[in-house]
């Protein structure tokens, strides 16, 4: 007679990633609100340009991101019809002091600022643009 021990370990390896993957996928791009006190404010300095008038899309990157590139084309998008937002990409890899401070886990992770920036939502993923564009009419009104 066999030992099942193995074959419960193993339903529950895979149980405990289904339900991860669900966990995750379910959350993966939804804006929410951001930080609390300094981390949860960007400046022109960190950033390594001007933040937008009125709001300004950060969105930070890696090489080997699959869902960055379409995540750029949609947050370029939604900055060129709407004035005063500007889109700033950061690399990742090579900013792991904002990555840290700002507890980016994974990419495409994207904030929305306001004026001043301070983050007024931030996603996870690969973000829908109707929560990108009302994240952003969120960060504009005074």
């Amino acid at each position: 007679m066999s030992d099942p021990t193995g074959l419960i370990v193993a339903v529950v390896v895979l149980a405990a990633a289904t339900v991860f993957g669900l966990a995750r996928a379910r959350s993966g791009g939804r804006l929410r609100t951001g930080g609390r006190g300094d981390a949860s404010r960007l400046l022109p300095a960190e950033l390594g340009a001007a933040l937008g008038e009125r709001a300004t899309l950060v969105q930070f990157s890696t090489s080997r991101c699959a869902a960055c590139p379409g995540t750029r084309r949609l947050l370029a998008d939604v900055a060129a019809v709407t004035p005063g937002v500007r889109l700033v990409e950061i690399d990742a890899e090579t900013r792991l002091d904002l990555v840290r401070r700002l507890d980016v886990m994974r990419t495409p992770t994207v904030f929305v600022l306001d004026r001043t920036g301070h983050v007024v939502r931030r996603a996870s993923g690969a973000p829908a643009r109707a929560d990108v564009v009302s994240a952003v009419q969120l960060a504009t009104t005074d």
